[in-house]
């Protein structure tokens, strides 16, 4: 065998060794656009996004299975369009796009690092990006790359919080990670209120009960009704998706 294929079967099987040591074995990362801002007011900042790729990084060496989806916030909200007069339908397509440039940012700076990447997206976009195609997203990740999905669901009206629960749910992924710069669930808005209690774990009914903002009424209800969890964390604090990843306590846990 000649030893490249020799080196990337090793690493294979390594990667696949330390798979069985971690708490999730293949995810759904969601992240917000307005995130990739970092300090700037809009568009997308490389010292953040180079943050990101490199945690990212750590727990693809650990074997961990991991597909994204970004937000377009940073770039373009649909919603936002539609107020202020725009068609709303097209305002989420072109929100849907600003998702794909999202996408080929982080594609770019993963790749950067040396991480094999793939970029599907809903709406067809050959030169840039492959269709969506559950059963190709699926055998990517299985060959230890990682799936970045652009342009939302491909349908107006659904957020981006819907099409990660339903790519989740389609990929068969254990958890979906919402990275956020909150760190978990709280009783009322930590950022006004400096009496908030965070939640450790709550489940899908009280989050309903308590009327807490976790996610759109749509995504939240899929994910509820396929018992796929949903962590909340805090994405800019270093190490914490690792230590999700690993079994730590970070964040809140919504579940059944």
């Amino acid at each position: 065998m000649h030893p490249y294929f020799k080196k990337k079967e090793y690493y294979y099987i390594c990667t696949k060794q330390l798979n069985k040591l971690m708490k999730y074995k293949r995810i759904l990362l969601k992240l917000s656009g307005e995130a990739l801002m970092g300090d700037k007011q809009y568009g997308i900042d490389p010292v953040r996004l180079a943050e990101y790729a490199e945690e990212i990084k750590k727990i693809h060496n650990k074997g961990v299975e991991i597909a994204i989806v970004i937000g377009g916030g940073n770039i373009f909200r649909g919603v936002a369009g539609a107020s202020a007069g725009m068609d709303r339908v097209q305002g989420d397509y072109m929100g849907m796009l600003a998702t794909i440039i999202n996408g080929m940012a982080l594609q770019g700076a993963l790749e950067d690092k040396g991480i094999l990447t793939r970029l599907q997206t809903a709406l067809k976009i050959e030169a840039i990006a492959e269709p969506y195609i559950k059963r190709r997203a699926v055998r990517h990740l299985e060959k230890g790359r990682i799936v970045i999905f652009g342009a939302g669901t491909g349908n107006p009206y659904f957020t981006t919080d819907t099409a990660a629960v339903l790519r989740g749910v389609e990929i068969n992924a254990d958890v979906i990670l919402k990275g956020t710069r909150v760190d978990g669930v709280y009783d009322c808005d930590p950022e006004k209120n400096d009496s908030a209690i965070k939640f450790d774990t709550i489940s899908f009914e009280d989050v309903l009960k308590k009327g807490l903002n976790v996610m759109d009424t749509t995504a939240f209800t899929l994910s509820q009704e396929n018992k796929l969890p949903i962590v909340i964390f805090d994405m800019n604090k270093i190490g914490n998706l690792e230590k999700i990843c690993n079994g730590d306590n970070i964040g809140t846990v919504v579940n059944v």
